[in-house]
């Protein structure tokens, strides 16, 4: 019988556990147990961060909308009203980014919504 040569499944399975910890710090990225180890809780915080960054991107925007609405002389809730009762679509996202790169575009849209 011929002699039959093992491991590079195993050795596969590694590499791809390997690959997937590239980045982390001290021995979490190159050696197998401690990649395993730290694999097991990066995976379910990388599922919870990507719900929670949406949360903390959200409460972003309605600051930088806030400051800039007061700055316009209307509050955040009165502004966020008016744009609602005058049907202005635009959305918390983009108000911000109004309000950060382009000031005097945002205050016509304050202004609109008087």
């Amino acid at each position: 019988m011929s002699r039959v040569k093992r491991g590079t499944i195993a050795h596969k399975k590694r590499e791809r556990l390997l690959r997937r910890v590239k980045g982390f710090r001290w021995d979490r990225k190159s050696k197998e147990r401690a990649a395993k180890e730290a694999l097991l809780h990066a995976l379910p915080r990388a599922f919870r961060g990507r719900k929670e960054k949406k949360r903390v991107f959200r409460k972003l925007w309605n600051v930088r909308v806030n400051a800039a609405s007061r700055e316009a002389g209307m509050t955040y809730s009165k502004l966020i009203a008016a744009l609602k009762r005058k049907n202005i679509k635009l959305d918390r996202k983009i108000l911000a980014d109004l309000a950060q790169h382009e000031p005097q575009v945002f205050r016509r849209v304050v202004e609109l919504t008087r």
